[in-house]
């Protein structure tokens, strides 16, 4: 076979740069469409399979395995189609736009291709005093801590506070990161400790010290010694440092926040702590029943009664809506009302359990009846032996500690359900601290319990025939059953047989709730009460206060039950302030 013609260029007149640019293919380039035919695609077909004079580099060979080999004083054009001075342009326009594609993602930080960089949170101090596991709540981004964060930490270590407790939880987890390091250089902890080395798979992100000085000017208005404004001068250096990033300021303090967006930089509040973002989403614990819930159910419903209670077993959409212990009610015009709870829920079929009327003097409780729907459905739930928790929400004379209270003591000195009353409550003052209290515990508690005193003095009113001697005797019964417990002496304790009332529940940390409601033991009620609209408690709102979360976690449980009153039976004046002040 003859040899083809001899090239009309030299390969020695190639620029090196260029050489190297067209053999040096992308893995994205590879796949790209065959280039339009030109004089290298005619020499191509007359190629020889022979040894290449000239020598490649590793790397140029690895990315060009299949190209066929030259004779020798062959044309590169048959090899390498972008020689042309014409063409020189545009294989370097290809190579950047090739690396981009070709570099790896980083595992977990992005589910889909394209996706935004994970950001870069700088926590402020008081987000992990308030959450000690706030570290690994970030998912897939990344965690910054400034060095004067640690200095706060630990300024605030010490003591039986529940910050301090936090602080030092927050301590031993950053050690335990740091305990991950294979060497204690600067350069490995630069990189980042993975936050999900100590067990906490949801957190994809990195954790990334402070390791060296940032001098970063911040306006003169703001004095450079205190440690918001170092932990903004951190955050303005990242910004400049970090541009391809977002770098976003956690803080719970809103004065901060303020003063980070008057700089330019972003910030946002710790919301992971709130249950619920708006406090009108809360579970109410009552559903109304459609119109026409009986024509739409009636065909397939079973009903039965037991007990002096007539069931209901239906089937349809309204199934999928319901909860267990949820309380529902039809209401119509010249038709009897139906008030029932939702006993159990198997598959497409839930049954009802109608409900006993307290508002029926001969089923008053103490000599306390039910004067709307939602006390009826709450007293239910409180003189039901099946109801291991109840909560109690509503306005200041919706009647909760009173009905609380009768269907405590009905249960404790008539049925002997309960050995005695447990009531405590978180001792928040409403205006400036009066100072230290003295006595025992139950002494310096009593101040607190005025609410429990009115209420207790309306019960004793009720019995009028028993006369002044009677009524002493019975209020002397009364509180000897009743017992006034501090919060800070509750972890440890096991409650047994005990009806514990938890008063101003909405000043409740949830990790506080929860400390409250693992004390039950066998036998034990417990119910809280609260009013969303009176928190006093600072770094608390409606969202991330414990009773919102205890709410919206016992929804749907078969032993617990939740109401909402929405009507004040206090007096006139009471109802009308409320609404207008």
């Amino acid at each position: 076979m003859p040899l083809p013609k001899p090239p009309t260029k030299r390969a020695a007149r190639l620029e090196p740069t260029a050489f190297a640019n067209t053999l040096a293919v992308s893995p994205s380039k590879a796949e790209a469409p065959a280039p339009k035919p030109s004089r290298s695609s005619s020499v191509s077909k007359t190629i020889i399979t022979a040894p290449l004079p000239v020598t490649l580099s590793a790397p140029a060979a690895k990315a060009r395995p299949a190209a066929p080999k030259a004779a020798p004083g062959q044309a590169l054009e048959a090899l390498t189609p972008t020689v042309y001075p014409a063409d020189k342009p545009k294989a370097s326009r290809a190579a950047p736009a090739a690396a981009p594609a070709a570099k790896p993602s980083k595992a977990g930080r992005s589910s889909k291709a394209g996706a935004a960089a994970p950001k870069l949170f700088v926590l402020d101090t008081n987000v992990l005093m308030h959450d000690p596991m706030s570290l690994f709540r970030f998912e897939e981004h990344d965690i910054y801590l400034p060095m004067i964060t640690l200095e706060e930490l630990d300024g605030h270590k010490k003591g039986m506070t529940e910050v301090a407790r936090n602080v030092r939880q927050v301590s031993r987890e950053l050690d335990n990161l740091a305990g991950g390091l294979k060497s204690s250089g600067i350069e490995e902890m630069a990189k980042g400790l993975p936050l999900d080395h100590t067990g906490h798979r949801e957190a994809g992100g990195k954790l990334f010290f402070q390791t060296q000085l940032i001098d970063t000017p911040l306006p003169a208005g703001l004095p450079q010694g205190k440690a918001d404004n170092q932990i903004l001068a951190v955050v303005q250096a990242l910004k400049i440092q970090q541009p391809e990033r977002e770098v976003v300021l956690v803080s719970k303090d809103i004065n901060m926040r303020i003063k980070a967006r008057a700089l330019g930089l972003p910030a946002e509040d710790y919301r992971n702590d709130k249950t619920l973002e708006d406090s009108d989403l809360l579970y109410t614990g009552v559903q109304a029943l459609p119109a026409d819930f009986w024509e739409r159910h009636g065909k397939t419903m079973e009903s039965w009664q037991q007990g002096g209670l007539t069931f209901y077993r239906i089937s349809g959409p309204l199934v999928p809506s319901l909860l267990v212990n949820e309380l529902v009610y039809l209401e119509a015009p010249g038709a009897v009302p139906l008030y029932a709870k939702v006993l159990e829920i198997t598959g497409k079929t839930a049954v009802l359990r109608t409900l006993k009327d307290y508002g029926n003097q001969k089923h008053s409780v103490w000599g306390v009846t039910a004067r709307n729907r939602e006390q009826n459905f709450a007293l239910n739930l409180l003189l039901d032996p099946d109801c291991d928790f109840v909560t109690l929400t509503g306005t200041a004379g919706t009647g909760k500690t009173l009905m609380t209270l009768a269907a405590g003591l009905s249960q404790v000195l008539d049925e002997r359900r309960y050995s005695e009353i447990i009531v405590t409550r978180v001792t928040v003052p409403v205006g400036e601290d009066i100072g230290f209290l003295p006595g025992t515990e139950e002494e310096k508690m009593s101040p607190w319990m005025g609410a429990l005193d009115d209420n207790l003095e309306v019960l004793a009113r009720g019995d009028s025939a028993a006369g002044e001697w009677g009524r002493a005797a019975t209020n002397d019964l009364v509180r000897s059953k009743i017992k006034i417990k501090s919060l800070n002496f509750m972890r440890g304790r096991t409650f047994l047989n005990k009806f514990v009332i938890i008063d101003e529940a909405q000043n409740l940390t949830p990790k506080q709730m929860k400390t409250l409601i693992t004390r039950a033991g066998p036998g034990t009620k417990i119910v809280c009460l609260g009013n969303l609209a009176q928190i006093d408690t600072p770094y608390l709102t409606e969202g991330s206060s414990g009773l919102t979360y205890a709410v919206d976690r016992f929804k749907g449980w078969a032993h617990s039950g939740h109401v909402t009153l929405a009507r004040g039976e206090r007096s006139r004046l009471a109802d009308f302030a409320s609404e207008v002040l």
